[in-house]
């Protein structure tokens, strides 16, 4: 049965998710939290102890903990020595990736099982590079590499499928930041399926609006664009404002790629940042499309990853499974071949001593034991 991996690795959240065979049998939307393939979600820390062990998600009480990593994009990523190592960014989010993995394998069902790790869709493709090579470098290189709105589209297939061919914009609502993409989805779309240029802020998010709340509570300075709307604003309001202020970026997105709203035929909201009724409520509102959110959306773009390392992992296994079967045949074809080609050389021999064609024909049917016996009383053998 084949088992796929995902691997979403954030600069805020690490989640793993597991899809197996069965997990997309039930009726789209239909699941319930208990049906869904498991998934683990930790703090994206590296922590590294005194053999060099990597330990992810810990946040220790002594020591320090490497943060801020995961996303190769920035320009000043970190980077960490471990004993005589230097490690880049890209080879922390390979640790990560290792860890993740090996410890994916402790359960039995994962074991075999096919990985994909996520990324931004906007890295270059020197940061892609980076990455892969890190990947190799520690053994990895079976682990595939997706873009984060491509696996959050395969997750929508599953789940709201089949879909007709067109066009879904994925907001994904992160801890740091806010990532927009046009999506082509259905049948018949492209190896690459990103439609224009991918956009990325910092100004929304997790972390953004915690910012945003704080400056509120301490009557501090706030961005321009909404200070003139928080006065006496609750969390709730202030998230509204919050997101009808990125509706700026979601418009951006669709010049870059020469499309209006009215060509999208959904929204779909994916990020931990994203799990708040305001979220999908202002993008349905101002946007007029049908908005989708999974139940945690937090993991959607993980279980995306998932599904296509599960359904890469069945490819293999189908392939596998065809040229063992090859095999046998060739071998009972190449034995029966040798057998016609034994019986005419040794009919040839027996016409050639005297014997009849009726007495041949009457020998070649006997048990093998038998023909050889028969033979060696004629001196043929």
């Amino acid at each position: 049965m084949a088992v796929g991996l995902g691997l979403s690795i954030g600069t805020v959240n690490t989640v793993s998710a597991l899809a197996e065979e069965g997990s997309a049998k039930a009726p789209p939307g239909r699941r319930s939290a208990a049906e869904r393939s498991p998934a683990v979600t930790r703090r994206t820390t590296l922590t590294f102890d005194s053999t060099g062990m990597a330990r992810v998600g810990m946040i220790p009480r002594h020591g320090r903990a490497i943060t801020e990593f995961a996303d190769l994009s920035q320009r000043k990523t970190k980077q960490a020595r471990v004993g005589h190592r230097a490690l880049s960014a890209a080879d922390l989010i390979a640790v990560v990736a290792d860890c993740l993995i090996t410890e994916a394998r402790r359960d039995h069902r994962a074991v075999g099982a096919g990985v994909m790790l996520t990324h931004p869709a906007g890295y270059t493709e020197g940061q892609l590079g980076d990455l892969r090579a890190a990947l190799d470098a520690i053994g990895l290189t079976h682990v595939a590499l997706v873009a984060e709105p491509v696996a959050a589209a395969t997750w929508l297939e599953v789940e709201r499928g089949p879909l007709m061919p067109g066009l879904a914009l994925v907001y994904d609502l992160g801890g740091a930041s806010l990532d927009i993409t046009l999506v082509r989805v259905g049948a018949g779309c492209p190896h690459n399926p990103i439609v224009g240029s991918p956009i990325r802020s910092t100004e929304f998010g997790g972390r953004a609006f915690g910012a945003l709340v704080a400056a509120r509570a301490a009557n501090g300075t706030v961005p321009a664009s909404i200070s003139g709307a928080i006065t006496g604003a609750t969390a709730d309001e202030l998230r509204t404002i919050h997101i009808r202020s990125s509706l700026n970026l979601v418009y951006r997105c669709l010049r870059m790629a020469d499309v209006t709203m009215a060509d999208v035929d959904c929204v779909l909201v994916v990020g931990g940042a994203a799990r708040p009724v305001e979220v999908a409520q202002v993008l349905a509102g101002e946007l007029a499309r049908p908005v989708i959110t999974a139940p945690d959306p937090e993991r959607t773009i993980a279980d995306g990853a998932a599904i296509m390392a599960r359904r890469a992992a069945a490819a293999d296994e189908e392939t596998t499974g065809h040229q063992h079967r090859r095999k046998p045949r060739r071998a009972r074809t190449r034995a029966l071949l040798l057998s016609r080609r034994t019986k005419r050389r040794l009919t040839r021999v027996a016409i050639a001593a005297g014997m009849s064609a009726a007495g041949v024909v009457l020998a070649l049917a006997l048990p093998a034991d038998s023909v050889v016996a028969g033979l060696s009383q004629l001196g043929l053998r």
